[in-house]
């Protein structure tokens, strides 16, 4: 049976076809550049690939593939040593440590593809499943088994468009919600969003600024971004190492790149004491939406000077300042997040395993190796002021 649409799959950037920024206008994480940095400073152990969907020689989606060999990084960091020796740790390691992304891994939201305004999304959809197919196999012939492939992160809206023979077979799952935060348009200063606090957070967010006094901030040039590499990969990797679980690790020019390549796209803010670095965050601008991306902290300092509620309240500054629309937040850190207003929106994945016998049964392998998170949604706001 012939496709609607065929799909050609590009090792290099520098092999996308001329359009491809075309597609990728409206999200700066599928454009070329953005690529480029991605595939200059990639984690160790996640390889990239950039996938072009054609009707004839029209192209009509663009869409981005990760492989991920978690076997090859310390997943667990400096927490749980315990399961470095338990069944979950075998089964998962075995079974489920070998994924195939199509999307962003390093990101939340659907980052996965790009579609010109002529596209079928399902025509599409079923492409890039064949191109899935496509780069299993040929992994399979380096010698390396897929045990996973999935499609991350799509908004239930989006999930109608998954209803075909092609992921019949595939588990839906949805893991930790997407913090975000919808900017009020009456939110002109970082005044009016805190006079829309109840009491009991406008106290919390003056004693947080309280707490901060002393730390200077200061946003780094590339040249500045690159003299302060070592300090800065030694902050992000103490955030890194303490969570409970990592999929990858970034490498030390990771920023640098990314810098060089976004430029003023891209924003890393350093906080320093007594001209000493002690934390940094950063974010990307895509479009009118504000990313917040990685970051890091010297522990100690940071419950000292509650720097990391300060980069939340400065990062929702700076939203409103600049006219943004809402910010991303992400997946971690769930309940401080929403004591500053995000809210979480679920995102639901798929998934298939390439054994037959272990697909039927993956919704339990799942619910076993998923790690829960529980907490506690907080809600900032005065209930008449939103």
């Amino acid at each position: 049976m012939s496709l609607p649409y065929s799909h050609q799959i590009y090792c290099h950037t520098d092999a996308l076809p001329i359009s491809w920024d075309l597609l990728a206008n409206d999200n700066i994480f599928l454009s070329k550049k953005y690529l480029e940095a991605l595939e200059k400073a990639a984690p160790s152990n996640m390889t990239c690939h950039f996938i072009g969907v054609f009707s004839g020689n029209e192209l009509v989606a663009i869409a981005l593939s990760q492989f991920l060999d978690l076997n090859s990084i310390d997943c667990y960091g400096n927490k749980n040593q315990v399961k470095h020796l338990s069944l979950r740790n075998y089964l998962f390691r075995k079974y489920s440590s070998r994924i195939l992304v199509m999307g962003n891994n390093m990101l939340s939201g659907q980052n996965a593809y790009a579609v010109s305004d002529t596209a079928n999304i399902p025509d599409v959809l079923q492409a890039l499943k064949h191109a899935a197919d496509a780069l299993k196999a040929d992994f399979n012939a380096k010698g390396i088994d897929i045990h996973l492939t999935t499609f991350k992160d799509f908004q239930s809206t989006e999930m109608d468009d998954f209803k075909m023979p092609a992921f019949k077979d595939d588990l839906r799952f949805s893991v930790q919600p997407n913090m975000v935060l919808a900017l009020s348009d009456a939110w002109k200063s970082e005044q009016d969003y805190v006079n829309t606090m109840s009491k009991k957070y406008r106290t919390q967010f003056k004693r947080c600024r309280t707490k901060a006094k002393g730390v200077e901030k200061k946003e780094l040039c590339l040249a500045e971004i690159i003299e302060q590499e070592d300090k800065l990969q030694e902050l992000y990797l103490h955030v890194a190492s303490n969570a409970p679980f990592n999929t990858f690790y970034l490498p030390k020019q990771h920023f640098s790149v990314l810098k060089q390549k976004l430029l003023s796209d891209f924003m890393l803010v350093g906080y320093f004491l007594d001209e000493q670095l002690i934390g940094f965050k950063t974010m990307i601008r895509n479009g009118n939406v504000l990313d917040t991306y990685f970051l890091g902290y010297d522990d100690t300092i940071q419950k000292e000077k509650m720097l990391y509620l300060n980069m939340l309240y400065d990062m929702t500054s700076h939203a409103i300042h600049n006219g943004f629309s809402k910010i991303i937040f992400g997946r971690t850190a769930l309940e401080i997040k929403s004591s500053i207003g995000a809210k979480p929106e679920e995102i639901i994945g798929l998934m298939k395993h390439s054994s037959k016998i272990i697909n039927r049964f993956l919704p339990f392998f799942f619910n076993y190796l998923e790690p829960k998170t529980v907490w506690q949604e907080r809600n900032p706001f005065q209930t008449s002021s939103r």
